[in-house]
């Protein structure tokens, strides 16, 4: 897997003041918190990433507190949910202009959190009902990334301490799809998110991924 030209469709790990979409809402800040050691941009797990020569992030598309799936936090609108973000470009037209090698997904932390109802593994047919579920949507995004981007490297980040049911039904839609994956075993923390180290981590599994190792 090379990842070249990337979007990274992500939640409040792969934010940072600044470095997203106006408007999105980012977790980490340039400005010292009692909540994360990381405060400076180049602590983070992705612009660690695209350092490495051949890596381009065209888009960092993340939000902090999202859902994969459209069940969202009480607070917040579908529009953030990443399948709705995701449609977003295609009707935009980003892909016209902007063709990603790879898109890196981490999500499901926040569906797993805010206990979004799980459901079943599906490939196809999905309706309104069906994207409310976690397992439905995660399939729905597989699989509209791989119409809208065919010839793209697909690759899902799956946190630590997540559901069992959705770790193992974002495996099994990855491999469904050919797509591929990181399941995180362990990740340095501070209140839930990755802190300076668990950023470091989190780079050099994707750099490994990159690289064949």
């Amino acid at each position: 897997m090379k990842l070249g030209k990337t979007l990274i469709l992500g939640d409040s790990y792969s934010t940072f003041e600044g470095y997203i979409p106006e408007g999105f809402n980012p977790w980490y800040f340039s400005q010292k918190v009692d909540y994360t050691d990381v405060h400076r941009v180049e602590q983070t797990w992705w612009y660690q990433v695209f350092q490495e020569e051949g890596n381009t992030l065209l888009r960092n598309d993340s939000y902090s507190g999202a859902t994969v799936c459209n069940t969202v936090r009480p607070e917040m609108s579908v529009d953030t949910s990443f399948i709705s973000r995701f449609d977003r470009l295609v009707t935009d037209g980003f892909f016209k202009e902007n063709m990603p090698d790879t898109v890196l997904i981490f999500g499901t932390t926040n569906d797993s959190w805010t206990d979004a109802p799980v459901g079943e593994l599906q490939f196809e047919n999905f309706t309104a009902e069906d994207l409310l579920k976690v397992l439905p949507a995660c399939g729905y995004l597989a699989e509209r990334i791989k119409t809208v981007l065919p010839n793209a490297t697909v690759c899902w980040m799956i946190n630590t301490e997540l559901k069992p049911e959705i770790v193992n039904g974002i495996m099994n839609i990855a491999n469904h799809f050919d797509q591929e994956y990181i399941k995180f075993d362990h990740i340095d923390k501070q209140n839930g998110h990755p802190d300076v180290n668990g950023m470091k981590q989190i780079a050099a599994a994707v750099i490994g991924k990159a690289q064949g190792k």
